[in-house]
């Protein structure tokens, strides 16, 4: 059985990573709106990953006896100036959800709750790839700035993204 503690905790990062889904999907209505399907593909593929992650963390309550409690989720910013903003903003929430990764495999060591910190390890090694893919894709449009040319071939190039 787990402690409330750490349900609550749980429940709260379950919460995060359901929002980090709806943030990618209000990224990818932005691409959609400029035209940009590529961009979109990749933020669609992206938040239904991140609702994937949710579902971990749902699974996991459950398994150890704990009470799932989803919250209402904040609404994500709608509009952004720029490919290249977008994927600024992409990139500080990964950085913030690793935070948040981290802080939990530290609690789940200070309660000597084994079982979730070895959960919590597939996020710490996930939270690694999710950063690098968002700064790769950041510093590729840091390097083309403005120019159309370059925009329409990450495009191209993020369209290829699949679904695992």
């Amino acid at each position: 059985m787990i402690k409330e503690k750490m349900a609550d905790a749980l429940n709260s990062q379950m919460n995060a990573e359901f929002y980090s889904a709806y943030l990618y999907q209000a990224m990818s209505a932005f691409f959609e709106s400029q035209n940009l399907l590529g961009f979109a593909n990749w933020m669609q593929v992206q938040a239904k990953e991140e609702w994937s992650h949710g579902m971990k963390f749902y699974k996991f309550i459950i398994e150890r006896g704990g009470e799932v409690k989803l919250d209402a989720l904040s609404a994500p910013p709608q509009k952004w100036n720029s490919p290249l903003a977008v994927f600024e903003d992409s990139y500080a929430h990964e950085q913030k959800v690793t935070s948040l990764i981290h802080s939990l495999v530290s609690f789940s060591r200070a309660e000597e709750d084994y079982a979730t910190e070895s959960f919590l390890k597939w996020f710490v090694d996930e939270q690694v790839e999710e950063e690098a893919n968002a700064s790769e894709i950041l510093a590729k449009l840091k390097l083309i700035k403005d120019n159309t040319n370059g925009i329409f071939m990450v495009d191209h190039e993020l369209g290829k993204r699949k679904r695992d």
